[in-house]
Formats: C-alpha cells, sequence, structure tokens
C-alpha cells in the first residue's frame, strides 16, 4: 500500500465497488490529450500498483484538424513515453469515411474508434494487448447525453445514457452499438470500461492543475454543429443557473435507476419469450414434408426458377422468416407498460425496428372488438393480424415479395427525427445557427450551405420515401434538374442500396435527394441567422 491523492483514493474505492478492474487485467488507457482523459491516464499511472494491472496508451487519430490531429497524438505518445508506458495508435480518414458512408462525423468517429478497440481484441492473448480500454467519459457526458437522448425522444433504454462497461467483440471492425448488454468474454473480446462516470470535469481539470500537467484543448469542442457542443455550452449551464445546480448530478441519478430498471425487463421479457408469445416457422417457407403449400427442394438437374429466387431471398440477411404469435387474453390483461414491452420485444427479436407510435397503434388495433381478421402494416413488410385469440405478428412473404420491401412512405415533422429501417438510417433536421463570421465556413466537410434549407421555405410537415421513376432534383451547383435515376448512376449507386434512397417530398417537389446538395432556391440567404440542417445517423448510433 501507498498513500494516493485524495481524488485518486475515491477513484479507487469506485473500481472496486463496482468491479471494474480485477489485478492481472491489461488495461489500455484511450487518451485524446484532452483534460479527461489526460487525467483518466495520470490517475491510472498512480493506481496500477495498487491495481496490479499492466497499463499501457491507446490513441486514435481521427485526422479531422490536420496538424492540430497530429500535434494532440504526438502530445499523447510523448506522454507515454515520459510515463514509460506502451502506445497502441490507430488512425483513419474519419470524414472521407463519414462522406463515403453518408453518416455523421460524431457517429462515424466513434464508430471508427471502436473498431479500433475492436482490432486490438481480436489479436491472441500472448500479443499482450489490452483486454479492457478504459475511456475517460465522465459526469458531465452522462448528463449531457441523456438530456440529449430526452430531446430526440428515447425509453427507459436510452436514458440509461452511458454505460459503465460494455463488451466489445473482435469481429465487430465497425458498427459497434452500446447496448450495455454484457456479451461474451472469450479470447476476441474485449472490455470497454468508463471508471470516471461519477466524477466532473472540473475535478479533473482541479486535479491535473494540482499535479502541473498539461492537456490539450480540442477545437472542435467549440464547434456549434455539433449537438453535444451546444449541449454542453449552452443548455446545461442554463438549467444549472436558472434552474437546479446539481441538475447534472440529478441526470447521472437517472440513468443509474435507468439502467438497473431496463436490466430487470430484460430478463423479464426473457421469461415471456416461450410463455406468451410463440414462433412459428410459415407455411410457405416449411420443406415440401409439411405440406402442399410449402417450399419444395430444388433438384439441381430441373431448377424451378421461382423456387430458387425464394432460397435466396430466404437466404439474404434481414427480419427473422418467423411468425410470432401472443395470447390476447393475456396481453391485454397485463398492465400496459409490460403491454408495450411485449411488442417492443417482438420488433426487437424478429429484427424489425418498431418506434413508440407503432407500439401504440398495434395496441390500440389489439383492443379493438371488430378488428377480426383485419390487419395492421409495420415496418419492413411486416403486418399484425387480429384473430379471436390472439395476436399475431405475419413476416413478409417472401414467395411474393422483397426481403426488405422497396417502396415506403412516412410522414415527418422538421424539426424533428424519423427512422428509415428499409434505408438503415435516421434522420434528423434541427435548426442551427449560422456562423457568416467564420471564413472557413464554406470549406467546412462537416457543416456547408450546401447541407442546409431556409426553414421559412420548407412546410413543417414532409414525406420521407424512397425515389419513385420520374422523380426529379436539380442539387446545387448544376444546370438543371435531372432524373433521380440518373444521379443515383452517376454516383455508381446500385442494387438494393438504390432502391432504398431516400428523398424528402414538399408540397409533392422532391427538395433533398440523400448524398446530394440542397437545391440553391432552398438555401439560406446572405442574412439568415438560423438554417434547417439534415443528417444522417445510422438506427443504433449512440451520441456518446
Amino acid at each position: 500500500m501507498f498513500p494516493v491523492p485524495a481524488l485518486a483514493a475515491k477513484l479507487l474505492e469506485h473500481i472496486r465497488r463496482a468491479e471494474l478492474i480485477k489485478a492481472g487485467d491489461r488495461v489500455g488507457a484511450a487518451c485524446s490529450g484532452g483534460a479527461d482523459s489526460v487525467a483518466l491516464l495520470r490517475l491510472m499511472l498512480e493506481l496500477r500498483g495498487e491495481l496490479g494491472i499492466v497499463l499501457s496508451v491507446v490513441h486514435f487519430n481521427h485526422q479531422l484538424r490536420g496538424a492540430e490531429s497530429d500535434a494532440d497524438e504526438h502530445f499523447v505518445f510523448e506522454l507515454a513515453h515520459r510515463h514509460d508506458v506502451e502506445f497502441h495508435l490507430g488512425s483513419a480518414d474519419t470524414a472521407q469515411y463519414a462522406k463515403e458512408k453518408r453518416l455523421s462525423l460524431e457517429a462515424v468517429a466513434r464508430d471508427l474508434r471502436y473498431g479500433f478497440f475492436a482490432e486490438m481484441a481480436s489479436a491472441p492473448p500472448e500479443s499482450g494487448l489490452p483486454n479492457k480500454i478504459a475511456t475517460a467519459h465522465t459526469l458531465d457526458d452522462q448528463a449531457e447525453t441523456v438530456l440529449m437522448r430526452i430531446m430526440r425522444g428515447t425509453g427507459l433504454r436510452g436514458l440509461g445514457g452511458i454505460h459503465p462497461r460494455v463488451v466489445v467483440e473482435g469481429e465487430e471492425a465497425a458498427g459497434h452499438h452500446d447496448s450495455g448488454h454484457e456479451g461474451g468474454h472469450g479470447e476476441s473480446s474485449t472490455e470497454v470500461i468508463r471508471p470516471l462516470l461519477p466524477f466532473r470535469r472540473l475535478e479533473l481539470e482541479a486535479y491535473l492543475g494540482e499535479i502541473g500537467q498539461e492537456w490539450r484543448e480540442d477545437s472542435s469542442n467549440r464547434e456549434p454543429r455539433f449537438t453535444r457542443n451546444r449541449v454542453r455550452a449552452q443548455l446545461l449551464p442554463l438549467f444549472e443557473r436558472e434552474f437546479n445546480p446539481s441538475v447534472a448530478e440529478s441526470l447521472a441519478e437517472l440513468a443509474d435507476i435507468a439502467r438497473a430498471e431496463e436490466e430487470y425487463w430484460q430478463n423479464e421479457v426473457a421469461g415471456w419469450m416461450g410463455t406468451g408469445i410463440h414462433w412459428t416457422e410459415p407455411d410457405w417457407a416449411r420443406p415440401a414434408s409439411a405440406g402442399a403449400g410449402a417450399l419444395v427442394q430444388v433438384q439441381p438437374a430441373t431448377p424451378d426458377p421461382k423456387k430458387l429466387e425464394l432460397q435466396e431471398r430466404l437466404a439474404e440477411a434481414g427480419p427473422l422468416v418467423m411468425d410470432a404469435s401472443v395470447d390476447l387474453v393475456w396481453l391485454l390483461s397485463e398492465p400496459l407498460a409490460i403491454q408495450r414491452r411485449i411488442i417492443k420485444a417482438i420488433g426487437d427479436l424478429a429484427g424489425f425496428p418498431l418506434e413508440f407510435k407503432h407500439i401504440e397503434e398495434v395496441l390500440s388495433f389489439a383492443a379493438r372488438h371488430d378488428a377480426t381478421s383485419k390487419q395492421l402494416a409495420l415496418p419492413l413488410g411486416w403486418k399484425v393480424e387480429h384473430t379471436p385469440d390472439a395476436l399475431v405478428f405475419r413476416t413478409p412473404d417472401l414467395r411474393a415479395e422483397e426481403r426488405i420491401p422497396v417502396d415506403y412512405a412516412y410522414p415527418a415533422k422538421f424539426p424533428g427525427r424519423i427512422a428509415i429501417p428499409e434505408a438503415g438510417v435516421v434522420l434528423v433536421a434541427s435548426e442551427v445557427p449560422l456562423r457568416l463570421e467564420d471564413a472557413d465556413f464554406d470549406k467546412d466537410p462537416g457543416y456547408n450551405r450546401d447541407q442546409l434549407f431556409d426553414p421559412a421555405l420548407v412546410s413543417e410537415t414532409v414525406v420521407v420515401r424512397n425515389w419513385r421513376a420520374g422523380d426529379r432534383f436539380w442539387p446545387a451547383h448544376t444546370k438543371s434538374p435531372k432524373k433521380v435515376k440518373e444521379l443515383l448512376q452517376e454516383r455508381s449507386i446500385t442494387g438494393a442500396e438504390r432502391k432504398h434512397w431516400p428523398v424528402l417530398e414538399n408540397r409533392g417537389e422532391v427538395i433533398w435527394l440523400r448524398g446530394f446538395a440542397t437545391p440553391a432556391a432552398l438555401q439560406p440567404g446572405p442574412d439568415a441567422k438560423r438554417a434547417l440542417l439534415i443528417r444522417e445517423t445510422s438506427m443504433d448510433e449512440d451520441e456518446e
């Protein structure tokens, strides 16, 4: 035992109480060079002997700020070298990757970072690479995350915010989703832990001041185009000043409560799957022995084109090809909270997303006494059927339908958020301030006029749909409108991706086409103070 400063002692107590680290762990401290992550590294350096761990430093260069990003990398390398700990470096052109994937910089940066963690997880144990990654998420980050999720709309799972630990599997090169579930701890997984969640950012900065440790300031943390930055700089200070000085702590406590509640409900859901919810394979998808109308095994000598097509569709990735039946008496006798959980669980397990509005529609449909034999349409071609005794969720009949249907259309209110499960994205429209004083405004790849609309020129209600034959669009910087089909061909967008490509229709006109510039006539004028920004996120985006 050796004496440690007060903050390090507090951290040690938390790590032991939460069982985040055990003796013998190889822990990589993720360090960006900012105050929080530098404090994490210095605190772990003080505690590594007490914890009995092998400590190293992990840094990912997102290449978003040119020389500034390289200077951050050099700073962290020198810090690791000075304290004689191993340095692990990852790097990627995040802006280019975001452009290719047509996702937000925040989402892509996180995917790439966790992909790097996953790569290390794939290495054999004898490599000596970390089996745990410690990130520097703080109580402030937790409060910001919970508040952002409340604003965009969330359930109990979302209120859980940033989880103290999550397992990253080695095969997950990107697109990691922090659900908070504990995955397998095999040789190809690593655990990400967040030991600083109970601590405020100001505590950590004060600690660095006491020990004379410098850190790097990330200029992008001041960019108003990022929602988190506006919440951090404007919204939380307003709440603390005008309503509740302890609002950050209150939001973090809410996250703790929500995670515990969600864990309980997840265990309950698992029990329902074999009792009130029953899964069966549709007749049309069964082998020939199951019935006359079932799928017949195709003989190599005489292939049937229709059966070959069906087999191909059955083999495609997508939602389950299973029907789910829920006993109506049981469902309607349960409290509303359980009814909602039951319907949500079916969508989650089957692989078709159900938002709150869908769940409410299904429950309203279930309670109707005149709904016998009628159907209700759900995302991705699923339907729910009301029978005398059960609510039956029907998977699309792949003999006549695609695994994921082509045509879709959803009304949406802007500003707002709309999920497009067919295209695998979520569109988020928000009003943002224009930074006309910034000389580099038009050069910024993450936030420029070609992505903005004048709010006065777009009606509050629009339609989000896939493009259709005959649609035309006029991107800025082009001479005239073109058919959407031709624009997608020019970008070499083909196959199923092209079929599901989303557009926005406003007053009968296509005003937005994914990946293309906003029409010049709809962009904000030179004196505009605010604009409407439409950005894309993945269905699983976790804004940490």
